[in-house]
């Protein structure tokens, strides 16, 4: 099923993302993590993709593991930076023959083997390059993107951002899915000014519970993600309670969905790290509003 129809329903859903083993030694234990979150029945679950493809081959046998064993619609994360469109096109023939629907369509991080490499010569610069290819080579597919409510890292205002933005979802762009956020406030202000600039694609908040004190420093510098008072607080009282911090970082994650359930969104993206116990509490904090 495709990401976009099931948007359209009105019930109040979750889904939750996973990663891929970085080698074959760990495979069978990221599996059995990810079929822990896929018993838990989301609306569907996504599955990463590694810096400059080096876990596409597992992201593939995880989504298809998911998809055919539990009946969970999966959605493929595919990057395109420092690949060619050779490498690309093929990954996308893979995708298909795997009977994967749905594709996150990303530029992906730069492999730090190639960080400050002339990128001139790339094929591609843009997700929205990768977007193009996808959308020529699988109409069929679902295809969402990736959206900063605090701007891009590399954008230079939150103008620019959005007009970027707008050309990935005028490229063919269904759907997006948000970077972590920690205040509320944030993403409604995004969805205004993405709505007044002519982005009208459905856009599914991406939320990260914190459940370690180390987890937030690495949230940071991968986002850049603004941390509220309140956040910082909880993390002082709880930060050196392993036990605490955990319960404390699964409660502020519950009260931010309950807060976007509760002024109008439907559809929550929960980035669970391959944790079933984090997953499975969020979604028993919310089973009512669930219906589970």
């Amino acid at each position: 099923m495709k990401i976009t129809d099931l948007l359209k329903d009105s019930k109040l859903s979750i889904s939750f993302e996973v990663f891929p083993p970085k080698d074959d030694t760990a495979f069978e234990s990221v599996r059995a993590a990810t079929e822990e979150i896929a018993r838990l029945c989301p609306s569907f679950v996504s599955v990463t993709y590694g810096a400059g493809g080096g876990t596409g081959r597992q992201t593939l046998k995880i989504a298809e593991n998911i998809k055919s064993k539990f009946g969970v619609p999966t959605l493929a994360h595919l990057t395109c930076v420092a690949s060619t469109r050779e490498t690309v096109a093929k990954r996308i023939e893979a995708i298909k023959a795997a009977g994967i629907g749905n594709v996150m369509a990303l530029r992906g991080d730069v492999p730090a083997g190639l960080a400050g490499a002339d990128t001139g010569s790339w094929d591609y610069k843009y997700a929205s390059e990768l977007v193009r290819d996808i959308k020529a080579a699988a109409p069929d597919i679902c295809i969402g993107g990736a959206c900063y409510p605090e701007i891009h890292p590399e954008s230079r205002n939150q103008h620019d951002d959005l007009a970027h933005l707008k050309e990935k979802v005028e490229a063919g762009c269904e759907f997006l899915t948000t970077q972590m956020f920690f205040d509320n406030n944030l993403l409604y202000n995004f969805l205004y000014k993405a709505l007044e600039a002519g982005i009208k694609v459905p856009v599914i908040p991406g939320i990260m519970p914190i459940t370690n004190a180390n987890q937030v420093e690495r949230a940071i510098k991968l986002s850049g993600s603004f941390m509220p008072q309140r956040f910082k607080s909880l993390v002082d009282r709880f930060g050196s309670d392993p036990a605490a911090m955990k319960q404390a970082g699964i409660a502020y994650a519950t009260d931010q969905i309950i807060d976007l359930f509760a002024n109008g969104i439907n559809h929550v993206h929960i980035y669970s790290m391959n944790k079933p116990d984090v997953a499975g509490s969020i979604q028993a904090n919310l089973s009512e509003m669930l219906g589970k």
